[in-house]
């Protein structure tokens, strides 16, 4: 019984870290966007979300930032759920797609960076209103009011 409502939780829980994780990433690109040379990165939100909860293989797919493990002396310790403490979402990065050349050969393309950055805003607190949505149903089942 715990475990159905930890498990709705956590998804929400996952989608929220990526989201944060994606708005800084879009954030980076936003402000890199007169940097000489620099390469805009973005990520497959549905991918990355789907691999954070279980529910697709976390295998190498096209260009993919390698993911580091943490050393631990004894493989016992630290453990959560199977995984490593903070070995929670994970995502593989990718260059984002390139719609126009500069001389600099800087990809950024702020007009798709803002409407990212826009969209993301919206869903991330979309997440946190069912977060908080679901809690206070919990709440309300709990006390019985």
């Amino acid at each position: 019984m715990l475990n159905r409502l930890t498990d709705a939780l956590n998804f929400q829980t996952e989608a929220l870290k990526l989201r944060s994780e994606r708005q800084r990433l879009i954030a980076s690109n936003i402000a890199n966007a007169d940097t000489p040379g620099y390469v805009s990165r973005d990520f497959d939100f549905a991918t990355a979300l789907k691999t954070a909860t279980g529910q697709a293989s976390s295998g190498p797919s096209g260009l993919s930032a390698p993911k580091l493990a943490m050393n631990a002396a004894n493989p016992a310790h630290l453990q959560r759920n199977g995984q490593l403490a903070g070995s929670g979402a994970t995502t593989d990065l990718a260059y984002a797609p390139t719609t126009q050349s500069n001389l600099d050969r800087n990809t950024v393309d702020m007009d798709r960076e803002r409407a990212n950055f826009a969209d993301n805003t919206v869903r991330y607190e979309a997440t946190l209103r069912f977060i908080n949505s679901s809690v206070r149903t919990l709440n309300t089942a709990i006390t019985g009011q």
